[in-house]
């Protein structure tokens, strides 16, 4: 149907944006339609590009951004901002049950993805063109682990994004979680930010020790989530609730997660060969 011809359209160019094209040129067997064009334009400004000519048969866009000019260390800090500040609101507003909080949380995900495809883009490049490696000040094993970084980085501000959404939700039904269970979550929820940014201290600074502590503090994360898990089925009797209860845990459960990702990186370039 057209709604899968849309996600095609968009899947293609992002393909090519990844790819390293600095030039996309789409065509139409017959026309584009007016929803094919919103799509295309908005995936377009996510990613940056400057639409150049456009009918209704052809459509073609540029990047924007001189790649040479960039630096992967300060991209990296500014979406790691953005999304530690998402983590850090979206646990406030599950705590306060604060629901304009939350909404503020959801929308700044897509700042995250912009700047996180921009990045993607940049290290696929540099791992295959060794004069854009060295401007960047890149050897081709540092975009292997920046590229699982950035990823790393992307799924935790998903991730605040989900607990953002059902406390909008919760909201929206006029539903609340018990204060035993907000609370537990909260801690919960606290250490698992916490250990996000030991964790990116750990990579910057080069920190080993930093990184060895953060994948040992993630068990304590494993047991908080299975004590918020009985509590959920006990304290709980709405349906509603405990699907969300279940769902924010597991949100919690995955920032660890990626956390933990994140300091092994930290141990694997620990032992990088000099160059």
């Amino acid at each position: 149907g057209p709604e899968d011809n849309i996600t095609s359209i968009i899947r293609n160019i992002i393909a090519c944006y990844l790819n390293g094209y600095s030039l996309i040129r789409l065509i139409s067997k017959n026309f584009f339609s007016v929803k094919q064009q919103k799509a295309i334009r908005k995936i377009a400004q996510m990613l940056y590009l400057r639409i150049l000519e456009a009918d209704t048969k052809e459509i073609q866009m540029a990047t924007l951004i001189d790649e040479a000019k960039a630096s992967i260390e300060t991209g990296i800090n500014r979406i790691y901002k953005i999304s530690s500040s998402m983590v850090r609101d979206a646990f406030t507003a599950l705590k306060k049950q604060d629901a304009s909080l939350a909404r503020s949380v959801y929308t700044l995900d897509d700042e995250v993805d912009h700047f996180s495809f921009f990045l993607l883009r940049l290290l696929r490049k540099a791992a295959v063109n060794p004069s854009l490696a060295n401007e960047l000040n890149l050897e081709t094993i540092d975009c292997l682990d920046y590229q699982t970084l950035v990823h790393r980085i992307e799924q935790i501000a998903d991730q605040a994004s989900s607990i953002a959404q059902h406390i909008i939700m919760l909201d929206g039904r006029q539903k609340k979680i018990s204060d035993l269970l907000l609370e537990k979550m909260s801690s919960a929820g606290a250490d698992a930010l916490a250990l996000y940014e030991k964790s990116i201290a750990a990579l910057f600074e080069k920190d080993v020790k930093l990184a060895v502590e953060v994948i040992e503090q993630q068990i304590k994360i494993d047991k908080l989530d299975r004590e918020i898990a009985s509590l959920s089925f006990m304290k709980e009797k709405d349906t509603e609730v405990i699907c969300a209860c279940c769902s924010i845990r597991d949100s919690i459960k995955r920032i660890a997660e990626c956390a933990a990702d994140i300091a092994e990186i930290t141990l694997n370039r620990s032992f990088k060969p000099a160059s």
